[in-house]
């Protein structure tokens, strides 16, 4: 499931040679605002039928609000998606994958002239039916690998099973990243595992 409210923020005046100066105007209207094919609707459709929801958000149950900000340049093109909060497990990859692949717009206009539009769009990543939970079994048998980090501290995923038990509540989960074990612990080490997560618990 996905919602989506598209917000206008700023509109920029671009010159001739299509950069961006920094004695560019910024407008708080323009004259014709850039359109999706088909409107807003049919941009809201784009969005909802070609996400592609995370694996690893999948697999942890992760729902959460993204807000992406993202330039329609004057040749009607999406650009510069740029996610301003953290979901994790790859939704801020897919988000920006999603926008930057959008069909052309229609550019908007200002003085007779493209301007360069930026719109903040909230994405809201959801499952759906009610609460999620995740599995700790589910975990340790998916392609992935995990580490726990519970009120400050790393944990394997075995020993993390002994202080969450075998699942608990997925919106326990306060973002889930990459994990890049830079100092070697052995502990964390999964060469059989295709990427490795960060599970980050929320202190409270």
């Amino acid at each position: 499931m996905l919602t989506c409210q598209l917000s206008q923020a700023q509109f920029v005046v671009t010159k001739d040679t299509g950069k961006t100066k920094n004695d560019d105007r910024v407008f708080t209207s323009v004259e014709l605002a850039p359109e999706f094919p088909g409107g807003y609707q049919a941009f809201s459709n784009y969005l909802g039928k070609n996400l592609q929801y995370p694996k690893v958000a999948r697999l942890l149950g992760i729902n959460g609000r993204l807000v992406v900000s993202f330039m329609v340049d004057e040749r009607g093109h999406v650009v510069d998606a740029t996610p301003r909060n953290c979901v994790g497990a790859g939704c801020e990859a897919e988000a920006v994958r999603l926008l930057e692949a959008s069909p052309v717009w229609r550019p908007g206009i200002q003085n007779g002239r493209p301007v360069r539009v930026q719109y903040n769009v909230p994405i809201n990543f959801s499952l759906g039916g009610g609460p999620a939970t995740t599995y700790i079994g589910n975990l340790r048998n998916s392609k992935y690998g995990f580490v726990f980090n519970i009120k400050g501290v790393l944990y394997t995923i075995d020993d993390a099973e002994k202080i969450l038990g075998k699942a608990f509540p997925s919106d326990q989960i306060e973002v889930a990243e990459p994990f890049y074990n830079y100092n070697k612990v052995e502990k964390f080490e999964m060469p059989d595992k295709k990427e490795v997560y960060l599970i980050i618990l929320k202190k409270s």
